[in-house]
């Protein structure tokens, strides 16, 4: 029975082997994945702005004057860095990105007048997330169960940087007067969310949301109507879908999943036989004939 065990704990290290191994591996897919997922995001941001301002409201664009559009131009590249920037904070937790600005721009929708400039760059503090737990998304671990944890955290940060992002050029663009000023607050996080409540999302450009919502007046009911949108949001599957690199390093990280999830079954079944051969060990050692 000693040996049985000693012979599934061997089996159990070698699979831990494995799996730092296999840690090791995704961690670097990740690396790859998300840099290219920075560049891949700058792109269709800055296509997406391009369709809304040109197709969505081509009318508000056209009132701005050409300092005004170049300086929202600009804003739009620089949202589009930041969130590049902000995706591999989280694969290079262990330098941290803790001093990249998490706090103290939360009252940024008060600026006043055409300093645009000033207005996004406070704004865009809004794109960080906290990583002070940024230690916990480690992936040099041998627990399978942990690696799938911290797949998942990443998963999880890549969709709120995304969504945030989202947020936040639409938020620039209503400052520029491009998205319209009446649009409120809930309307825009809905649309960076791509809510579906009260909505019908209409077929357009990659990354937008078309959407025809009804806004209805409590005083006057003769008033409400269905009003047409257009919104950016950014979706992870679309970004992926018009980049190659992109899409062949998601089907890279699947495959090591894959393997993952293969190793994290046997570890779980090895675990088991060792408890029961620890449990049948103890019973034997403990009983006695009265």
């Amino acid at each position: 029975m000693a040996r049985a065990i000693e012979r599934i704990e061997r089996d159990i290290a070698a699979l831990e082997e494995a799996i730092r191994a296999i840690a090791v591996e995704l961690q670097r897919a990740y690396a790859s994945y998300l840099n290219t997922l920075g560049l891949a995001v700058r792109k269709q941001l800055i296509l997406a702005s391009y369709h809304l301002c040109t197709q969505g409201y081509p009318e508000n664009f056209l009132h701005l004057s050409l300092n005004q559009r170049q300086q929202l131009q600009q804003a739009i590249r620089k949202l589009g860095q930041l969130a590049a920037e902000q995706l591999l904070i989280y694969i290079k937790s262990e330098e941290s990105g803790k001093d990249e600005g998490d706090e103290g721009d939360e009252g940024d929708e008060g600026d006043e007048g055409d300093e645009e400039n000033e207005e996004v760059t406070s704004s865009s503090s809004s794109l960080f997330l906290d990583t002070s737990n940024s230690q916990y998304l480690t992936a040099n671990t041998s627990d399978p169960i942990e690696l799938a944890k911290w797949q998942q955290k990443l998963e999880e940060a890549a969709q709120e940087i995304l969504k945030k992002l989202s947020h936040d050029a639409n938020l620039l663009l209503q400052k520029a007067g491009v998205l319209p000023k009446k649009l409120p607050e809930p309307i825009l996080a809905a649309a960076a969310a791509a809510s579906e409540a009260s909505a019908e999302v209409m077929p357009g450009p990659p990354n937008l949301l078309n959407l025809v919502i009804e806004i209805e007046n409590e005083q006057q009911s003769e008033d409400s109507g269905l009003t047409q949108i257009m919104a950016i949001n950014l979706r992870l599957g679309e970004i992926e879908f018009a980049d190659v690199t992109l899409s062949s390093e998601r089907r890279q990280i699947r495959s090591i999943l894959v393997q993952l999830n293969k190793l994290g079954r046997e570890y779980k079944k090895r675990y088991k036989e060792k408890a029961v051969a620890e449990a049948e060990a103890a019973w034997r050692a403990s009983w006695f004939e009265n």
